[in-house]
């Protein structure tokens, strides 16, 4: 099933939409463009704080880390999925400020790298401006955050060993092309860690019209179905994927207002659990690649 989005939008304008709507985020962070509360737009820095230690992150990554990257839109955490090695080059699509590449870099070292990719300027200025916090609380330099969009990676062929992100790919109309992509930049034998919003089963048509659920990382939700066949005819291989409802439960207890609004659109008796919930996903690219007609060890 194709992935709805709001009538009459191309992508273009929906990557404008988006775009807009985190460039909002960045410039009032506190207040989130569903404020207030917590969610994939943006929470208030203790509320932000206690949602990523529910989702597993600990106290001490979350101390390290500068002022401000911490915006509160995650909906799991995939450097730790990943389980980041010492050395490695890690890609983040959709980096935002920061918060996930500066955990990534503490993970890869100094002789590590981290990348963190966004197509929002304004969250590419916040995510820089936090580089000199990083540096000074960690004394590393090897994370970079360049201009891009996710399903144009900047980004050479088979530069890096894994790819997280963190409840953006979503946000894409071309979700499709966003595997292909990580497919091409991943080195052979790398491996993909994500945590993104998935449908269990399609959400009602009047969700679709809430311009706020699709910048909140729910209208643009593809079914989890969808989400696992797009990693495979991307080329990908151990594909698994785990739903994670309790997040859903967790934005509840926060009483996120954007949940409690979709919930006002559901069936009598629904459950916005029914609907919705976060997903971790994992895969590998296969490291025979193919030269000519014959496969090849890389």
């Amino acid at each position: 099933m194709k992935t709805i989005f709001p009538t009459d939008s191309s992508n273009d304008s929906l990557h404008q939409l988006v775009r807009e709507g985190y460039a909002k985020i960045a410039k009032d962070t506190a207040a989130g463009c569903c404020s207030p509360g917590v969610s994939c737009c943006g929470s208030a820095p203790a509320d932000a704080d206690k949602l990523a230690r529910e989702l597993g992150y600990t106290v001490e990554e979350l101390q390290a880390l500068p002022e401000g990257a911490n915006m509160g839109l995650s909906c799991g955490n995939p450097a730790a999925l990943a389980a980041l090695n010492r050395g490695e080059t890690v890609l983040d699509l959709g980096s935002g400020g920061g918060f996930d590449v500066f955990i990534a870099g503490c993970k890869v070292g100094a002789t590590g790298r981290a990348i963190g990719v966004d197509m929002t300027p304004e969250m590419l200025g916040k995510a820089r401006r936090n580089l000199a916090g990083y540096q000074k609380e960690t004394g590393l330099n090897n994370v970079e955050f360049r201009l891009g969009e996710i399903e144009h990676l900047p980004v050479a062929d088979n530069f890096v060993d894994a790819i997280i992100s963190n409840c953006v790919i979503n946000l894409s109309p071309d979700k499709a092309q966003v595997w292909r992509e990580m497919a091409r930049v991943l080195k052979p034998g790398g491996r993909v860690a994500v945590s993104d919003m998935a449908l269990v089963k399609p959400l009602p048509p009047e969700v679709f019209k809430i311009v706020e659920a699709l910048v909140g990382c729910v209208a643009g939700a593809a079914l989890v179905s969808e989400t696992e066949r797009m990693a495979r005819e991307a080329g990908l291989t151990e594909i698994t994927l785990k739903v994670k409802a309790d997040y859903i439960e967790a934005m509840l207890n926060f009483e996120d207002p954007l949940y409690k609004k979709i919930i006002e659109l559901l069936p009598a008796g629904a459950k916005l659990a029914d609907y919705i919930t976060s997903l971790e996903i994992q895969a590998v690219k296969p490291k025979g690649e193919c030269c000519g007609n014959d496969c090849c060890e890389s």
